[in-house]
Order: C-alpha cells, then structure tokens, then sequence
C-alpha cells in the first residue's frame, strides 16, 4: 500500500474520531438541558381544586415574609380535551401585593392528553401584617358546545404573614439632629480644566439620550390612571424604608408629595404648589370630595407639617396610620376615566410596569 493512501486513512479515521466527540458532547449538553427542564420549583403552599373535567392547583413558594422579600404565586390548570379553560385575571383582584414580574412558559400535554397551562407571578407587599392571597375564578366550557355554555371553577383564599424588618427596634425610632454647616475647601485651580472636560462629556452624552429618548417618545405615548402612579411611587417608598433609617422628615416630605400629586391627578386640584393653608381654602369651594374626606385631608397635611417645620416626633403608630390614610384615601377614590401621561416620567413609568394575565 502506498504512502499516499496510508495518508488518506488516517485523515479519515481522525475525521470520525473528531465527529464522534461532537455527537457525544451534544448529547451530553442536551441531557443536562433535559436535566434541568426537569427541575420544579418547590412550593410550601399547593391546593388542589377539581370539578369536572378541569383541575387547578394554586402555589405559593412561601407562607411566612418579610415586607423586603417576594412570594411567587403560581396557577397550573389541567383540561381534558374537548374543553377549554380561561386563566384569571391576577391584576385586578389583588389589594395588598403588586405584581412586579409574571411569566407563561406555555400550554403542554400531559400522559393523558390533558392540556396543562401554567402562568407564574411575583408578588410584593405593600405592608407589614397577615393578609390573603384572594380567591380565583376559573372560567371552562366545552369547544363542541354551540352555545358555549360556561362553567365556574373558585378557589379559596390563602392565608400569607408579611413581617416588618424593623421588629422591637419601631418603637425607638427618632429623628437625628441636623448637622452644622461646613465649610466646603476651595478647589485648586488647575482642576477646573478637569471640571470643565467632566461637564462637556456629561453634557454630550445627556444630550444622546435626551435625542434618544425624544425619538421612542415621538413613537409611543404612555398614560396611566393617578391612583396606578401612586401606587407606584407608595411601592418606591416603601422600599426604600426610609423610617428604618431615621429619615422620618423624608418620608413624611415624599407621603405628602405622593398624596399630594394624586389629588391633582385625580380631581385637576393645584395641591403639589399650594401651601396647606391655600390648598385648604380651595377645597373648602369644592364639591369633588365629601365633608368627611375634606376632614381627614386637612388633619393629614397639619400632621405633615409638624413633623416637616416644627421638629415633631411623631410615634411609631402615627406613622403607620399616616401610610394608611393615604393608601385608603387612593382606594376610595381611584377611577380610571381620567389617565396622566407618564411618557416623560421615566422612574414612574419603571415603577408601574405590571404584568397581567
């Protein structure tokens, strides 16, 4: 045998060697995907619920929280075939938790040939406290029915406990005192080069998003009710947890902005620039709002001023019914027939981004 031709098997042979690795490697990689498509969420909470031919189970991935942590909330809804079933709608029934993600990972068959759908939501408390995750209807019928006659499937309501972080530790809260001013050194001179460059760069590049942000803006335009804003921006404060810190004049200074903001959302009412005084006066003249609701606002601005002019220390429960009042004002008198756009609002627009079924 030649030369050339021992050269030509060999190439072959390294070629078949070289392919087999790449088909075992590819299996391998696949296994490991099957692998881990086969893992599940484990859940501390999963109720069954049967009538017909639809089965729901409801899971929750925890039953005891704290207001910093999250709760994964999921539907799976198993129909046999020739029926069809409809998910609920998560975003309207909820009160006390916001819906900050929600996924679909799709419909598949089960050994039965049942269709099995799956829709999974994060949620987040607003407060501390126990509180439920409310009941659910399942909407089915039959595909073959002319008349598609509907059927009911309702589940129960779960039980779930929101700890707060602050613990024995609310009850001895106060506000530090402010700190004398100081006097800032003087820069050296030969930073001012520096200084100016710093700001050209700044500048350039604020002026491409600004151009940036001006051109998706001219594509889409997004409004929001007033109470989804301030929901929002109650979200954003409660994360922040400003009363943990100490900052309480903070908190007190963005409660009443937010509450503020959504009265002129809500009823067209100039409350953000108007002292409390001129704000009360005007809503004297008005029949927007009743005697009693009148009462509440101005006993709340008096209370916001205290704490924000006069150094006033409020205790741990006022600051809790002070939240309170301005998520039950907003609850009382949300509507949907007057919306805000929150296009140029990039942190509000952020904050309000909800999932829903």
């Amino acid at each position: 045998m030649s030369t050339r031709a021992l050269f030509k098997i060999k190439n072959s042979i390294l070629t078949y060697a070289l392919l087999t690795c790449v088909l075992l490697l590819a299996c391998t990689g696949c296994e490991k995907t099957e692998q881990a498509k086969g893992q599940k969420m484990e859940f501390e909470i999963d109720k069954v619920y049967e009538r017909g031919p639809l089965t729901v189970h409801v899971r929750l991935d925890k039953g005891k929280m704290t207001i910093a942590e999250t709760v994964l909330l999921e539907f799976e809804a198993t129909i046999e075939p020739g029926y069809e079933v409809q998910m609920p709608s998560v975003g309207k029934v909820l009160e006390n938790f916001g819906i900050v993600d929600w996924d679909n990972p799709g419909d598949k068959l089960d050994e039965k040939n049942n269709v099995v759908s799956r829709y999974q939501y994060r949620l987040e408390p607003f407060l501390s406290g126990n509180y439920q995750i409310p009941a659910f209807t399942f909407e089915f019928h039959d595909a073959n029915d002319v008349e598609e006659k509907k059927y009911e499937l309702t589940t129960e309501p779960i039980d779930i406990e929101v700890a707060s972080l602050l613990g024995e530790q609310r009850s001895k809260l106060q506000i530090a005192n402010i700190e004398d001013v100081v006097e800032m050194p003087k820069e050296a001179s030969y930073r001012r080069i520096w200084t100016l460059s710093a700001a050209g760069i700044i500048a350039a590049v604020l002026g491409w998003f600004y151009l940036r942000r001006k051109r998706i803006e001219e594509l889409v335009r997004i409004f929001k009710p007033a109470h989804e804003i301030a929901y929002a921006r109650l979200r954003v404060l409660v994360k922040d947890d400003l009363v943990k810190a100490g900052r309480i004049k903070e908190f007190y200074e963005r409660i009443s902005n937010i509450l503020r903001h959504y009265i002129e959302h809500r009823f067209d009412l100039r409350a953000p620039e108007r002292t409390t005084e001129e704000f009360l006066i005007e809503l004297r003249f008005t029949d927007v709002l009743s005697a009693s609701d009148k009462k509440s606002l101005g006993e709340f601005l008096k209370h916001c001023d205290l704490v924000k002019f006069a150094k006033h220390s409020p205790t741990t429960e006022q600051i809790q019914r002070t939240f309170d009042l301005v998520k039950n004002f907003i609850d009382k008198t949300k509507s949907d027939e007057r919306k805000i756009d929150v296009t140029d609002t990039v942190e509000t627009r952020e904050a309000i981004e909800i999932g829903s079924a």
